[in-house]
């Protein structure tokens, strides 16, 4: 095939309605023959910024930088550098590290109906299957990469992945572009360059069109796991409850162990925690789902745990618990809170709840539970302690402490997200409720 820019156009046809397009730029030959052809594209050049992800692992990296928004200049593109911590953690491997670095640097940048747009292709594609297969994946890590998929705000969109790397080159060398060299490409002992240098090679010697064999059994893998996804999303969607984000153990029992493993990771997926390994998994299914209702098992999984509170399997983030002497002043009442390691606060337009004049013309603090804490609720009789709402309400004992308590002028007068006290409730239409995310 023909690589210009016309093809590219094509395929990003459906989304040219999108507001930003960025395009991750490394200056490696790949990401530059993507910039180049998109940068002749007019109806799409104006919205287009190349964004270069500044790792700090390669004492060139400065370099690399400067080269790139020369490059961006000369085409006349946005360019944007950003600078990522990549340093592994206890156990992550470099690859991993960087991977997830580039990734958490482009959520920060993508804006609604943005496209973030890489340069991977069928090679690449290759690569990937090769390295989930030989990691025992199932069917989702064999479907390799999609061509298009939400991301963030936006959507990740690969427009090369049915392009091989040889056309690529084709291209680069037709136009006389100059691009970066990075020599850890050639480095064996990541797992990537070893079957891109070693084991491919000699593969393609023997099936020369291993290639595009590979990407028609990825293709296959994501159809069949996409009919497996969504029998598995609709038997969750029945056991899942949305304001708590958890799963009924009972409804997971009611299930065969395969299915009650698709539902679970439908579910980690919808929280954007990764995919659990097959040992977690049988964690999960024998040491929580078989536990005594009393019991309170928990599994760690990608710095969250796993854990059930009654009828109810969690994700649980381990994280820094706030400071809970701290008291946080609302100031900008019309705005959500930010809350220093506990999430944010949002407002909420209802026909019930604290008067939208009283919010806005008083203190607002948000605190955090002491103990002796008691509410006056609407249609309640008494004062009702925190602790034994709580127990009602069935709030899992790791939220209980976090939960925010918003008070004004000094007096509890909401639970964010439950509860609003009696002395500030009111029904006139012009009101507000807290949520708590």
């Amino acid at each position: 095939m023909k690589l210009t820019a016309q093809y590219i156009n094509s395929q990003l046809a459906p989304y040219h309605a999108a507001n930003k397009l960025f395009i991750g730029y490394s200056g490696g030959v790949d990401s530059h023959v993507l910039l180049h052809l998109l940068a002749n594209i007019p109806e799409l050049k104006n919205k287009l910024n190349a964004v270069y992800v500044h790792h700090g692992l390669q004492a060139e990296a400065d370099d690399w930088a400067n080269h790139c928004q020369q490059i961006a200049a000369d085409l006349c593109v946005h360019f944007q550098c950003v600078k990522v911590n990549a340093q592994a953690l206890s156990g992550q491997s470099p690859e991993e590290a960087a991977r997830n670095a580039r990734y958490q640097a482009f959520k920060k940048i993508l804006g609604k109906n943005d496209l973030l747009i890489f340069a991977q292709h069928r090679n690449d594609q290759l690569e990937t299957f090769l390295l989930q297969l030989f990691r025992g994946a199932g069917l989702k890590g064999l479907s390799g990469m999609p061509a298009a998929i939400n991301f963030a705000a936006g959507k990740l969109i690969r427009p090369l992945l049915e392009v091989e790397q040889q056309t690529i080159k084709g291209y680069a060398q037709q136009h006389k572009l100059q691009w970066i060299e990075d020599p850890s490409n050639l480095d064996t002992q990541f797992d990537r360059n070893f079957l891109r240098h070693q084991v491919i090679p000699l593969l393609e010697q023997r099936w020369p069109s291993l290639d595009k064999t590979v990407a028609r059994v990825a293709t296959h893998c994501a159809n069949a796991q996409t009919l497996l996804s969504s029998n598995a999303k609709q038997q969750m969607n029945l056991i899942y409850e949305v304001d708590k984000q958890c799963l009924s153990v009972i409804g997971l029992s009611a299930h065969e162990s395969l299915i009650q493993q698709l539902i679970i990771r439908e579910w980690l997926e919808l929280l954007g925690a990764r995919m659990p390994s097959q040992k977690v998994m049988i964690a999960i299914q024998k040491d929580i789902l078989q536990a005594r209702a009393d019991a309170n098992p928990l599994i760690q999984h990608d710095g969250n745990n796993i854990q059930r509170y009654r009828d109810g399997l969690y994700l649980v983030a381990s994280k820094n618990t706030p400071d809970l002497q701290q008291i946080t002043p609302w100031i900008d009442k019309s705005q959500p809170l930010n809350l220093p390691a506990n999430g944010l606060l949002e407002l909420k337009a209802a026909q019930q709840g604290i008067s939208k004049t009283v919010w806005q013309q008083n203190c607002i603090e948000v605190r955090y539970r002491q103990g002796g804490e008691k509410i006056v609720l609407p249609w309640r009789s008494g004062r009702h302690s925190l602790k034994k709402l709580y127990q009602e309400a069935g709030i899992a004992p790791w939220l209980r402490e976090v939960l925010p308590l918003i008070y004004i002028n000094g007096e509890l007068a909401a639970v964010a997200g439950y509860w609003v006290s009696a002395d500030f409730h009111v029904q006139d239409g012009e009101c507000i409720n807290l949520s708590w995310h």
